[in-house]
């Protein structure tokens, strides 16, 4: 009836096909044959991901995380080629044509679907020599008082914010020096030239080597989330899949909820 023909014919002792529905019949079992070899197919293709991934990152992140990362996937995924392109800036993953992106703060696109990878947490530091001629700042609001290095990919560059047993303090800085790289920030501040505030996996190893000092220990810095997020419609991608998977589980093992250098 849907179809506006008959496909049956009716006699007292059986039912048989007319022409036109044998012609249904064969056809229907053709797509059927077809929708069972492309699922098969695809289910192939999801065991073995393959074709090229579009990958942005902050640079110092990038830098410092994903190549060995990015190595180890390669080696089980060989045909998954990887196009990574570091830059602070929070780019438009979908303009762009971006399949995913490592974003590192207050996630602003709700239409991103997004994954938490840890965090990190904010810290102010400098240099042996810069605290040797100019003090060690004892409270946020001592910082008013020295040369701040600012990062200018925050919302508000000029405003540094502390926790402390439940009390906030919110402190406007100056200085001599802002820039849109933390990797900049941070070799200004070794070089002795000021105060800056860069997240915990951008200065560990300068901590641990005393070429940077951590500054009001009693003070809690931002916290600062790290997420993996994608554009919805890509997330049946296999190798996009098998690439996030990778992620979540790389950091995991590497510490969770703090991630460092």
């Amino acid at each position: 009836e849907r179809l506006g023909v008959r496909l049956l014919h009716r006699t007292t002792r059986r039912l048989a096909l007319t022409t036109l529905g044998e012609i249904y019949r064969d056809n229907c079992r053709r797509l059927v044959g077809e929708l069972a070899d492309t699922e098969a197919m695809l289910s192939a293709h999801a065991r073995n991901p393959r074709g090229r991934l579009r990958v942005t990152a902050p640079m110092t992140f990038g830098i410092r995380h994903l190549g060995a990362f990015v190595a180890r996937f390669q080696e089980r995924y060989p045909e998954v080629a990887v196009d990574l392109t570091l830059d602070d800036r929070f780019l438009d993953l979908v303009g762009e044509g971006y399949d995913l992106a490592i974003r590192i703060g207050r996630l602003e696109d709700s239409s991103l679907m997004a994954r938490r990878l840890g965090g990190a947490t904010s810290r102010c530091v400098a240099a042996p020599a810069y605290l040797a001629r100019h003090g060690v700042p004892a409270h946020p609001r001592d910082l008013a008082h020295h040369n701040c290095l600012r990062y200018l990919y925050t919302r508000r560059p000029d405003e540094w914010r502390f926790t402390r047993r439940g009390e906030t303090v919110t402190v406007r800085v100056e200085g001599s020096l802002a820039a849109n790289n933390g990797d900049l920030l941070r070799e200004a501040a070794r070089a002795g030239l000021g105060i800056t505030r860069l997240p915990s996996f951008m200065i560990a190893r300068e901590l641990e080597d005393g070429t940077l000092q951590s500054l009001l220990p009693d003070w809690g810095g931002e916290e600062i989330g790290v997420f993996a997020v994608h554009p919805a419609h890509r997330q049946t991608n296999p190798a996009l899949r098998a690439f996030l998977d990778a992620l979540l589980a790389h950091f995991r093992r590497s510490g969770g909820a703090e991630i460092g250098a």
